[in-house]
């Protein structure tokens, strides 16, 4: 486990490592030189290394900035408030560290981020899943849901960030979050089509010029068990990805925001979704309409972790420390290294089943079944009204 501490000590971040067999790697991955290209955080399974670097957990300054802005905290205080208290924190996984190769090829999950948030904010899941034997692809969406963003055009030699966007005046959210969510489901079909090049072994140029060479990938990803998972907005773009392109087997939905999917949709979710809801975020409204895709398939489930809230499926619910948790509504009352726990436990039955992963997974199904310690079958709130 890693911290850092600042401001007396009143303030840290301690992500976990992961728990699975493989150590972890990490890499940022930008084709293109315009924003209809990809910006991609990569954790994979790694080989050791001896003295390894850990990447910052918040990339750049301009994201502070952006986590202010989206907090609705002035960004004159709150941003360098940001960086002076997290803004040294560190991942614990290698940096650009050497893959290791596997000759029948690890599964590929490609992760949606939620709103306001951006490619690191979910690294306790993703490298969690990557100790377990998965590519995990955290994308950075260019639709203005990232806290901030940026993409780097091929005449200026510079950068062009993209900033979150609040709704605008006198436009209805649904039609503004609509696009919002086919824009980032195509996003990930366009992720899976870029792990396709790679895995076949054309050249695929990162504009970001780092030490960690894709050709390495070649032979290595296994394209026929691919899913794809996501948080919040990120949830909801999971299962829309489902139905814009056939070769994701399932989705993870991390306490899916269902609002911004068209109802025209429901019916043409052709694959079973995993829901991990938080206690206190769901509506009714929304638990109904993951129920309208339980009930059109068995195999998808609906389970809530006791205890948790909304936040608890990020990083930020390893904060410590009264401010910044408060300012991002960080802590429920479940201890965040359990929640991670289940959440990852209850995926991975998931992805086993549905991918036909040859591993132990099947051992946590029962928290598919919303049977165990913290963790219930759908919604206790709503289960009376549906």
């Amino acid at each position: 486990r890693l911290s850092c501490g600042s401001m007396g000590g009143t303030q840290s971040l301690v992500l976990p490592l992961g728990k699975g067999p493989h150590q972890v790697g990490c890499a940022d991955v930008m084709v293109g030189h315009t924003r209809q290209g990809l910006f991609l955080r990569l954790f994979y399974p790694c080989l050791p290394r001896e003295g390894a670097e850990r990447p910052l957990w918040i990339p750049r300054y301009e994201y502070c900035g952006g986590l202010a802005d989206f907090a609705g905290c002035n960004r004159r205080w709150c941003a360098p408030l940001l960086h002076v208290t997290i803004g040294s924190c560190r991942v614990p996984v290698s940096w650009n560290g050497p893959f290791k190769p596997c000759s029948s090829g690890y599964p590929l999950i490609i992760f949606s981020h939620g709103l306001g948030a951006f490619r690191t904010l979910y690294s306790s899941v993703c490298s969690e899943l990557a100790s377990w034997g998965f590519m995990v692809a955290a994308l950075e969406h260019r639709d203005h849901s990232a806290s901030a963003t940026y993409f780097c055009p091929a005449e200026a030699g510079g950068e062009e960030w993209i900033p979150y966007q609040r709704v605008p005046q006198g436009q209805k959210e649904f039609y503004f979050r609509n696009k919002q969510v086919h824009q980032r489901a195509e996003e990930c079909v366009r992720a899976l089509r870029l792990f396709e090049d790679i895995n076949s072994g054309k050249s695929v140029p990162n504009v970001l010029h780092q030490d960690f060479d894709l050709s390495v990938l070649k032979d290595s990803i296994d394209l026929t068990k691919v899913a794809v998972m996501g948080h919040s907005f990120g949830g909801v773009t999971a299962v829309l990805a489902l139905v814009k392109e056939p070769r994701f087997r399932c989705a993870v939905a991390l306490d899916a925001w269902m609002f911004p999917l068209e109802n025209a949709l429901y019916p043409e979710v052709p694959k079973p979704v995993l829901f991990i809801n938080t206690e206190k975020f769901q509506t009714p409204e929304s638990i109904a309409k993951m129920k309208r895709l339980s009930s059109r398939n068995s195999q998808t489930k609906i389970i809530t972790i006791l205890g948790s809230v909304h936040q608890s499926q990020t990083d930020f619910t390893f904060l410590t420390g009264k401010l910044l948790s408060h300012i991002f509504n960080a802590r429920g009352t479940l201890d965040p290294y359990k929640g991670l726990d289940i959440t990852i436990q209850a995926a991975l039955a998931f992805l086993q089943r549905h991918l036909n992963l040859e591993e132990e997974f099947h051992q946590w199904d029962n928290l598919l079944e919303g049977i165990g310690d913290s963790v219930v079958p759908e919604a206790p709130f709503c289960r009376p009204n549906l």
